[in-house]
């Protein structure tokens, strides 16, 4: 868990637009997430006790991660316990490997510790914890450009110990950088406040350790942002990077981001951090911004599950783009005559739905950039539309 650290400024609409552009294909995946596979994950993992680094229960917590991923479908050879210990205390890191298509030597990292301290740990982090199991799920069979490992860290309550040691044994041998890594992405602490209005996460930045590191970790926590507004309902604020397990890996001159919960909960640490005390939904939604940006970081793959040679709506044309009062669309030959014209804000809220409708009228849009989505037929087509007055 982190230390409470200075809050920055809430996202805006326009700051959430960046580079990125929506990818129906990245959206899909990020809507198989579902609410029941966190609670559950959540249920699961608060039924192991108190997960103490070293204790019977961590162990059993270590082992219900890995039976996960196995049933999941991911091999032995890709799985590995990686042991350490401190003082008198032994624990191990578990580490899935996904390998790359074009980069397989080359890791987009997804962590976060599952030890807890004093309580179930459900929001610290068992929150985190289940987020990386659906998200390992669901790419699990999808092509991606940069391996990605899943790394479930334990130690973190006791001073980063698992973290450190996969750092400076894995990571680096003997003062050596062996493991090329794109980025690290951490999540630890994201299971909100039950009753609280939890719409907004905090997008860790690395804005102090060493200097060279910090414009490439604020260029990747910008891109967390935008792919949060485009995956899922949530708004998004900046944090300073702090005390969790991207730290040591930040101390190597790594890149850096992670999740945060925005209100921040009293319980972790206590026996109350419960299930009953925090707030499901928030998990799921984080969870699905972070198959969106997990997707976006290692490049996976945009195909669907439609071939693009039988893609009926190259030729669609939507115009003009800035808009001003009306969007006109513009349909090639195709034997389907009913369609569906919807516009939603980054944030995935409709605020426009038209049924065969070929002049639209958007003056009731303010000025701003909006998602465009064109259902004809079983086909879908995406676009990036900008009002202008």
């Amino acid at each position: 868990m982190k230390k409470i650290t200075t809050v920055l400024c809430v996202a805006t609409l326009i700051q959430s637009i960046g580079a990125q552009s929506f990818i129906q294909a990245y959206k899909n995946r990020a809507d198989m997430v579902t609410q029941t596979n966190i609670t559950n994950n959540l249920q699961e993992f608060a039924s192991y006790g108190v997960k103490t680094t070293g204790s019977q229960a961590n162990v059993n917590a270590m082992n219900w991660i890995k039976n996960k991923y196995l049933s999941y479908g991911y091999t032995a050879s890709q799985i590995e316990e990686s042991p350490f210990t401190f003082g008198s205390t032994s624990s191990k890191n578990l580490i899935i490997t996904k390998t790359g298509t074009l980069y397989p030597n080359k890791y987009v990292i997804i962590c976060g510790h599952f030890d807890t301290i004093n309580g179930p740990g459900v929001n610290d982090n068992g929150s985190g914890t289940s987020i990386i199991l659906e998200a390992a799920r669901i790419l699990k069979d999808v092509p991606t450009e940069y391996s990605i490992k899943f790394i479930h860290f334990s130690g973190e309550e006791q001073g980063l110990r698992g973290s450190s040691h996969y750092v400076n044994n894995v990571v680096y041998q003997g003062g050596v950088r062996k493991l090329d890594i794109k980025l690290v992405f951490n999540l630890d602490q994201v299971g909100g406040v039950k009753g609280n209005n939890n719409n907004t996460v905090y997008c860790d930045e690395d804005q102090g350790g060493l200097s060279s590191n910090n414009a490439a970790s604020a260029a990747v926590t910008q891109q967390l942002r935008n792919c949060t507004a485009l995956y899922s309902p949530l708004q998004t604020a900046v944090d300073p990077a702090a005390d969790t397990d991207y730290i040591p890996f930040e101390q190597k001159g790594e890149v850096i981001t992670g999740f945060f919960e925005r209100i921040r909960s009293t319980y972790p640490h206590t026996s109350k951090d419960t299930f009953v005390n925090m707030d499901p939904v928030y998990v799921y939604n984080i969870g699905k911004a972070t198959v969106g940006a997990l997707q976006h970081f290692a490049t996976a793959s945009t195909s669907t599950s439609k071939a693009a040679s039988k893609n009926s709506l190259e030729g669609v044309k939507i115009y003009p783009n800035p808009a001003n009062n009306v969007l006109n669309i513009e349909l090639p030959d195709t034997k389907e005559t009913n369609f569906s014209f919807e516009i939603t804000n980054l944030t995935g809220r409709s605020m426009l739905k038209v049924n065969n409708e070929r002049k639209i009228n958007v003056s009731s849009l303010q000025n701003g950039v909006y998602v465009g989505i064109l259902k004809v037929g079983d086909q879908t087509l995406v676009k990036n539309i900008m009002i202008e007055r």
